[in-house]
This record gives structure tokens, sequence and C-alpha cells, in this order.
């Protein structure tokens, strides 16, 4: 209904990683040349997977003593499965390499989208050619850190690696270094065709993938993006991202670098969070979280255990695990007292564990780990050294060899500065074990490997149930809309829109008159409320147009001509269309539900704490359709506001069931509606101790 896709599109992508037959358009043997040390890289990577390659340069016979064509026509080969184009104008190469019929293709060249509107048109033309061929292309304005030689001596599962800036993907490739295992690495570039979502989604399908790690600019589809992360909930398979353009400036420079829009950054973490994203801010944060989710199982429960040679490192340690969230174990009596025979009595032996360093460094050492890893309440078990010491060793081998006879994870953090201590280089990296270096890196994965484990066991695809057809509702919200689509709907034509779909709004009656206005009001069972009518008229309180518990028939009447004159006075253009009578609610909390339109993702659907607190505390929180109620009450749980729903000082907890089933209503509506409804504001919604109702509500439609 939204006009996006509601499944992946079909890309194999084996044959780009593993290609059998590559071309190379503009090799070079020259010295000291780019072209050539480009050529090199590719003819490496084609010897070490036994590819044929083929170079391509009419100003040569042979490139490095390999036969060298004038054209792609002439390459012998009866089928390419990757052509690398070199030269400074692929668009005048690239309709040989599409006549070819190459499965996959590279443009290494810039000039395109990333630089203007030139660039952008440069760009158009690529994808109008790609288009009408079955050649899948990466690029342009990328890399060749796909061919990059990845070592394949390294134990565990894999990060496979996706980033629109070739360099800043190369923190993570050196992680090999540390020991750390990278399967897959794709440059996208501009994304004039592959993109983010075609490797995700690839990556979470090959088994030896433990974790996919991101360095992202901007998305070149949000609905793709959202089916990508899902497939990769769906196999389990941890997202590590980081995503710049959180500020206004940082969003700048990412257009102008890759040629993305980058959205609306509150909408991009809501879908994150949606999907299990760990977003991290630096490229240190990106290797140490993907590695450890990588290398970690999901956990068998939530208990933390920190074990320390050091009182205060265990501390520290301690308080910053529990300023995350995380819960710190409550080793048993039994547990403790076996520590208290191994660890001298004035140190700690509940959570977190002391042993003060010499009983580290004996025989007990290995005892005092059985011991923690035996308790029921502890889950993990992480071991910070913060400097070196005579018995890192020990201690080193004791959590290598303990970590291989228990079943429960066991993360160490080296926070010394000296790097090149054996304890370190020859004992902990080549483990398998996660390895930190910092504290903060090291709570920043144990927050993510607990939360990612959270969304796979409950993740449920929301694209099985995403409905195919509108409502029959949609019509009367179609008719509306289109009928004003110059101007926002009046109050009364915007609850007649929500009652479509049936959320519960006010009875409201519209009056001409004084006179009309009292007796309106004296059909009602308690106050009244008087608000002015007018489509020109959108915020009605900050102007002083509505007033509130009129109870008398002399109140009423001057109310009335109190609104009609202030709205004179404030709108002199508008056209009014009289005065809303209405019940007046009380109780509850006020709260807000509202829908825009972003660029990347289309509908997206917004619930705060309402009334004036929306702009005075910004308390809201944002989903991407299709979401299910489970999802919306998460968006809920998501407010700082959110205890007062369930009742504060005294007063009764509210129908939390009654606001998901309006999020989930005004969802439909959305999707419903996608190419007519610009935005949606119903405000307040005041949900009540049993039920909720929109006291006002404002609909804009899609200018066209």
């Amino acid at each position: 209904m939204t006009g996006r896709p509601t499944e992946l599109r079909s890309v194999d992508l084996d044959r780009f990683f593993t290609p059998r037959t590559i071309a190379v358009i503009g090799a070079s043997d020259t010295p000291h040349r780019p072209n050539t040390a480009m050529w090199k890289k590719i003819r490496a990577k084609a010897k070490a997977i036994g590819a044929t390659i083929y170079p391509v340069n009419p100003n040569r016979e042979t490139v490095d003593g390999e036969p060298c064509y004038c054209s792609i026509a002439n390459v012998p080969a009866d089928e390419l499965d990757l052509v690398v184009i070199l030269v400074g104008d692929p668009l005048a190469t690239l309709p040989d390499v599409l006549a070819r019929k190459a499965k996959f293709a590279v443009v290494f060249a810039a000039d395109f989208a990333e630089t203007g509107e030139s660039g952008r048109a440069r760009q158009d033309q690529l994808e109008a050619m790609l288009a009408a061929s079955d050649t899948r292309l990466l690029g342009p304005n990328t890399n060749l850190n796909a061919f990059e030689l990845f070592r394949d001596d390294l134990p565990g599962n894999a990060i496979a690696l996706v980033t629109q800036s070739g360099h800043q993907g190369r923190p993570v490739f050196q992680g090999q270094e540390l020991g750390i295992r990278l399967s897959h690495w794709a440059p996208t570039g501009n994304e004039a065709d592959l993109e983010f979502a075609d490797f995700a989604s690839y990556y979470a399908e090959q088994p030896q993938v433990g974790a996919i790690a991101a360095y992202i600019e901007g998305f070149k589809d949000g609905r793709s993006l959202q089916l990508a992360l899902d497939r990769c909930a769906q196999r389990q398979v941890p997202v590590v991202m980081v995503k710049v353009g959180r500020t206004e400036s940082g969003s700048s420079m990412a257009q102008a670098h890759t040629g993305h829009l980058t959205g609306a950054d509150a909408v991009v973490d809501a879908v994150f969070r949606q999907y299990g994203v760990n977003r991290v801010d630096g490229l240190d944060e990106l290797l140490d979280v993907s590695a450890a989710l990588a290398r970690t199982s999901p956990p068998a429960g939530d208990g933390v255990c920190i074990y320390s040679i050091s009182g205060g490192t265990g501390a520290h340690m301690a308080d910053l695990v529990s300023a995350a969230g995380l819960r710190l174990a409550e080793l048993s009596p039994a547990t403790q007292t076996r520590l208290r025979e191994l660890i001298p009595g004035y140190l700690r032996v509940s959570n977190p564990v002391d042993s003060g360093g010499g009983a580290s460094a004996d025989e007990r050492g290995k005892l005092i780990l059985d011991a923690i890893l035996a308790d029921p309440d502890v889950a993990m078990l992480v071991v910070p050294l913060t400097g070196v010491t005579s018995m890192g060793n020990r201690i080193a081998k004791d959590l290598v060899t303990k970590a291989a006879e228990h079943d429960k994870p066991v993360w160490v953090i080296w926070g010394s500065p000296v790097g090149n201590e054996p304890a370190y280089t020859d004992i902990l990296l080549p483990s398998g074990l996660p390895v930190f270096r910092t504290f903060g890196n090291c709570v920043r994965a144990l927050r993510g490997w607990f939360d990612t484990a959270e969304l796979h066991a409950r993740h449920n695809s929301p694209f099985t149930t995403l409905p195919a057809e509108p409502l029959p509702a949609a019509t009367t919200a179609r008719e509306l809309l289109r009928s004003h689509a110059s101007a926002p709907l009046s109050e009364v034509e915007s609850k007649q829109l929500l009652a479509a779909y049936g959320v519960p709004v006010t009875e409201d009656v519209v009056v001409d008159s004084a006179t009309e206005a009292v007796k309106a009001a004296g059909r009602l069972d308690g106050p009244a409320v008087l608000k002015i009518n007018a489509r020109e008229i959108a915020h009605k309180s900050d102007l002083g147009l509505v007033r509130l518990g009129l109870t008398s028939p002399a109140e009423i009447e001057a109310a009335y001509h109190e609104i009609l004159a202030a709205a004179a006075a404030a709108a002199p253009e508008a056209t009014l269309d009289g005065v809303i009578v209405s019940p007046m609610h009380t109780g509850g909390v006020e709260t807000v539900v509202g829908v825009s339109q972003d660029p990347l993702f289309g509908p997206v659907l917004m619930v705060g704490i309402g009334g004036f607190f929306i702009e005075v505390l910004g308390d809201v929180s944002h989903r991407v359709p299709p979401f299910d109620a489970a999802e919306a009450r998460r968006a809920i749980g998501e407010l700082k506001g959110a205890k007062l729903l369930a009742g504060v000082r005294g007063a009764p907890a509210v129908d939390v069931d009654a606001l998901v089933d309006v999020m989930l209503k005004v969802q439909r509506l959305a999707l419903d509606t996608a190419d007519d409804l610009a935005e949606l504001d119903i405000n307040p919604l005041l949900v009540q101790p049993s039920g909720a109702i929109a006291l006002d509500a404002l609909a804009i439609p899609t200018r066209k």
C-alpha cells in the first residue's frame, strides 16, 4: 500500500566474493601508478581463490606477463563473474560490460552523486544503464577492499563488514592482528545498485558469520534496510553499526560524501531499536563489540560476575556494569563459602570478587574460577586486568583453560597500555576469548550481548502479517484528505478521519451561534469545552481559542463570543467554520500519537507524553511500520514519563492497552493513506483508567 518492497530482492553474492573469472579494465603494470597497485591486489586475490583473471587495456599486449585484451568484448571467457572498471570514465565502458552480461561489476571512479547536481546526473545515467541489465554493480566511488586477502588461520565465528567509506573499515580489518576473524568486506560507496541491505542479508545466511559490523553514512532505502535487519534478526546474527549523522554537521557531511539522504536520526535510532542493531560511536567499539558478539553464545541468564586482583578495579567495573542497567549476580552462600576457603578473609568474596592477587598466582586461581563459574546465578564472568604484573601469565593461562572447561562466557579486559606482554600477545589474543582494551567497550558489548539475545528470543518478522490491501475505511480517509489537499483538515474533519479507523474521539457539536452553543452544552452530562473550528488555525490553545470547564449558560455564551473575536484577531484571513462544543473529559494521562513522513522510511509513528509537555520535554518515541502490539508497548516503555501511566502519587494506573490499540489503528491509517497523509497529531490523546479518547486532532494532507 505504501509502494515499498515487502521482501528483499534476490542477489546471490557468492560469485562476487568468490568469482571464477575476473576481468580488470584499465589494468596496468607501470610502476608507481594507482591502477598498477589495484591490478596487483585483484590479481593476488584471483590467485588465492583460483580464479582466472583477464587484464583489459588497449595500450598493452601483456600486463605482468598475462595476455592483455584490447576490449572486454575480446576476453575469451564464456562467462564473466566479475568486471572491475578502473578507468576514469566508466560510463563509456559500462555498456560493453553489460553487453557481456557480467554477473557483477565494480566502478572505482568518483565524481558521481557525492559531488552534487552534475555528479547526480552522471549517477542517474549509470543507474539507468543498470536497470536494463542483469548485472549487479558495486559503487561508484568505492575501493577494492572487497578483494583483500583475509587470514584463514583464526578460530571462531567471523565478522563480516560493510562500509561506505573504505578507510573507516580499516581498524576492523586490522582486528585480524588481534586474532579476530574477518570473512567479508563490502565497501559499498554510493550504492548506485548494490547496497548495505544486499550484503547484510547475504552475510546473515553465511554459517561462518557471527556478527555484522558496519560503518554507514546514509541508507539507500529505508524499507530494504528494515527487511535486511529483519532477516538478520530471524537468523540471529547480531548487527553492530556506526551510523554518522547524529548532528546537523555530521548529517551534512554524510550527504556530501555519499550522496545519500540520511533521514532523521531519531527515526534511524527507532529502526535500530526495533530490529536490535547495536549502535556504537567509535571504530574501536565497532571492532570490540562485533568481535565479542560474534564469539559469544546467547546467555543462559542475566547475572554478571566481576573477578579481579584489585578491589578498586572490581568496584570500578561493578559501578559501570550497574550504571548500564545490567545485574550483578548474587553469589550463593555455598559459592562464597568456597571462595572464602581460597581467598584471605580481609578480601571480598561477594560480587565483585577480589582475590588480592596472591590467590590468583598459584593453584588457587583455577579453583576460584571453578567456584565462580559453577554458581547458578552467574551467566557471564568479566575479568578486568588493569596492569602488567608478574602473575599475568598464570592468570591468563587459567582464564583460557577454565573458559574451555565451562559453558559460561569469560570476557577479559587487558587495560594496560603495554601491548607486547606475553600474557596478552601469546596467551589471551590467540585463545578466542573476547579481549577488550577498555572498561567502556566491554560494558557496551555486555549491554549489546544481553539486548541482542533478548531481541532474538522474541523476534517475529512483522512482514509476515503486513496487510496487502487497504481497509474499507481507507475510502473515507482518502476522500477527506484529498478534498482539502491545499490546507490542513479542521479538528472535526481530523476526528472523522480517526473515527473511520475506530479511534475513540469526543462527541463534538459544531454551532454557529451562542444560543446553539448553550443548547448543545445543556445536553451534556458535565462541563463543556468550546473551541474554534477552522482549517487555517492549527494550534488553538496557543492563540487562546479554547475554553475549558464551562458550566453556566452565561459562561458558555461569553466564551463563544470571546473565541470568535480572538480567532478573527489572530487569523483574519482564516475561514471560521463555527465553534466546537465538546464534553469535558478529566482524569488520566495526556499523551500524543502522531504520524509524519520520512524521506527514507515513509510513514513514521510517534508516541509521547502529550499536552504542553510535548513541546517542553520532547518526551517521545518513534516506530516505523510495520510493528505489532508488543513493539508498540516497548515504544511506550522508552518514554521518560512512562511511569505516569502506571500511576504516581496516588493517581490510578491508566489503560496502556488502550494506548497500544490507538497506536496500531493509527499505524494502519498511516499505511492505508501513505500517499495522502503528510502529518497527523492526536494531542492530547487522554488515556484514562479505562480506555482512551482523542480530545483534539490535526491531519495535514500531502500537497500534490
